[in-house]
């Protein structure tokens, strides 16, 4: 890599680095953590690519390559991972129960909004709308997630409605930061795809921004975002289920891939001003 471009790549690294180092530091994590967990990704990077053909990968190659000692890249590569497979597996879930619950028409009223369900029974239930979506998962797990997170109420006749058309936790920091590790590293991933293809093999990265506005059109910019992006998603995520072999298992094809689409809101304020500045 040449110099400028080197320049360039840290210097990314750093906008990246602030918002994460912003939410690190609101949560007690100082530098030490962090510095000892990024020598543990540098060790777990290089040994999955920077492997030579027909070669076996040795500690000292891992050390010239990330700039480490022997002795710690040693120790590195025998630490286990570190996890959050709980709060990840606990997402999933209740946000595939969710859009399962949008979408599916078998678990709508006849106006075509997602009913509400008995708990239990034959047909339409809410008992059967986890075991179709969250597979082998204690029913009553996936219910209190709901509900605590205000996505899901029980009424007084003993039947669950939807209060919410996605799962976005609201509570529980553990899984709005197992989305962090999720969302953002999925970005990453395809502007890496992108920068090391030509143009016509490159991945869905658009974005559209000005750095000029006025406060006064942000909630109605927020409100136009929710809503065209709702119903891009929704319609993408119809298309999706209907090739997933879990949700349908009529779907045919080879390989296993996890794919999808993401839409994110950012605002960043740019500097105090008046009305007309």
């Amino acid at each position: 890599m040449s110099e400028p471009a080197n320049k360039v790549l840290l210097a990314a690294a750093v906008r990246v680095l602030i918002p994460l180092v912003r939410i690190l530091l609101r949560n007690g994590v100082a530098y030490g953590a962090l510095a000892e967990l990024l020598k543990w990704v540098y060790v777990h990077v290089a040994s999955q690519d920077c492997r030579i053909p027909h070669k076996k990968l040795s500690v000292s190659r891992i050390a010239v390559v990330t700039g480490l000692p022997r002795k710690e890249v040693t120790k590195l590569a025998s630490e286990p991972r570190p996890e959050d497979g709980k709060a990840q597996a606990q997402y999933n879930r209740a946000a595939r129960v969710v859009s399962g619950w949008v979408r599916d028409t078998v678990f709508s009223g006849p106006d075509g909004q997602p009913a509400d369900l008995p708990l239990e029974g034959g047909g339409a239930s809410f008992t059967a709308l986890v075991h179709c979506y969250a597979g082998d998962v204690p029913v009553k797990a996936v219910l209190d997630e709901l509900t605590r997170v205000d996505a899901a109420l029980m009424l007084k006749d003993g039947r669950v409605r939807l209060a919410a058309r996605e799962y976005v936790p609201n509570r529980g920091e553990e899984e709005k930061i197992a989305i962090l590790g999720t969302d953002v590293a999925d970005l990453i991933r395809t502007i890496d795809h992108n920068i090391k293809v030509p143009p016509e093999e490159s991945r869905l990265q658009l974005k559209v921004s000005y750095d000029n506005l006025p406060l006064d059109v942000l909630p109605r910019l927020r409100w136009l975002g929710k809503e065209r992006a709702r119903a891009l998603l929704g319609e993408m995520d119809r298309w999706l289920a209907g090739h997933d072999r879990d949700v349908n298992p009529a779907a045919t094809g080879h390989g296993r891939v996890r794919a999808g689409l993401g839409i994110y809101y950012f605002e960043e304020v740019q500097h105090e001003a008046g009305p007309n500045a």
